[in-house]
């Protein structure tokens, strides 16, 4: 006699298996998850070192320069010869600057920072997070990587130049001199970090209204963006925006741009290490700790340098910003 399964029994086998699937599948998510975060902390260290190395070959100071570098993109597709053929080609303003256009693929500043640990590097992709997608149009448009790793130009500086007679419009140091040396805590200083944007591949700056306001040619002093209520509605979710107000701010981690819960720091000492959201809120200050914070910033968007009446309180313990106590 021929023995079959009967339909109860194919039904619970099948039914073992869906629950078996259902137990598993989100497991499964988790590991691929905390692997792509393991990835993601070993390139941040490798950018890291790469910028020690840059230091060291540059009297100790950190890359802060404009330019414009024939063949220069990041982006494959954007130096083919019949973009780059003529000199001054992709020397325009990127896209992601206010009126920007799709002729800055070529263009060497703080909207396209890899490009000054490249030479250490050699590898594009260890600017690509991997659990992010970067942004598309930034990408095909001006050779730019947003929505993965942002560097902070409070400890490195920047410049910016009229690219066409290379003057300097201008220069931007860091409140602490824009050395590796100069930071206090080089172990808990962050100059480069995880951030899902398609606004900034950078931390904005702090600037006072006086400085900014200077004609140019300028030299003027930036600080770190170090406001918890700024990251606050970046990273977290939140409710309403009637200004700078950590109760409208939740403890739960928003999806879209925190990637794993947390944040992946690159620290100036060379090493990475990372956060979750709620400690990288704990290690910034608050807007009454570190002072008044201006419209630009109240609803965690925000403009390259956000100006403030006054210096901000740098005599704080946080160095995660590079701020320690005198």
């Amino acid at each position: 006699m021929k023995r079959a399964f009967t339909l109860i029994e194919l039904l619970v086998v099948i039914a073992i298996i869906a629950i078996l699937a259902a137990i598993l599948f989100p497991v499964f998510a988790q590991a691929k998850a905390a692997a792509k975060k393991t990835a993601a902390i070993s390139n941040q260290k490798q950018i890291s070192l790469a910028a020690i190395m840059y230091c060291g070959d540059w009297d100790d100071k950190y890359p802060q320069t404009d330019g414009c570098d024939q063949f220069s993109s990041l982006n494959p597709a954007l130096r083919a010869a019949a973009l780059n053929g003529a000199a001054g080609q992709g020397c325009g303003t990127p896209p992601s600057t206010p009126g920007g256009t799709p002729n800055g693929y070529n263009r060497v500043n703080t909207y396209s920072w890899q490009k000054w640990f490249m030479p250490y590097t050699k590898n594009v992709d260890l600017f690509v997070h991997p659990g992010r997608q970067k942004d598309a149009t930034m990408w095909a448009n001006g050779g730019e990587i947003f929505n993965g790793f942002a560097i902070n130009p409070a400890l490195t500086g920047s410049a910016n130049i009229n690219v066409g007679t290379g003057a300097v419009l201008r220069v931007r140091n860091s409140w602490l001199g824009g050395t590796q040396s100069s930071i206090p805590d080089v172990a808990g200083a962050m100059l480069l970090f995880e951030f899902g944007s398609s606004k900034f591949n950078f931390s904005p700056m702090v600037m006072t209204t006086a400085e900014y306001n200077l004609p140019t040619p300028a030299t003027q002093t930036v600080y770190p963006q170090a406001y918890r209520e700024y990251w606050g509605r970046i990273f977290m979710k939140w409710t309403t925006c009637s200004g700078p107000n950590m109760a409208e701010i939740s403890n739960e981690p928003d999806s879209r741009t925190v990637f794993a819960n947390g944040i992946v720091l690159g620290l100036a000492d060379g090493h990475a290490k990372f956060y979750q959201a709620q400690k990288f809120l704990a290690n910034t200050p608050t807007v009454a700790e570190y002072g008044a914070m201006d419209s630009y910033g109240n609803c965690g968007t925000g403009s390259e340098v956000m100006r403030v009446a006054a210096v901000p309180n740098i005599n704080l313990n946080y160095p995660m910003w590079g701020l320690t106590a005198q």
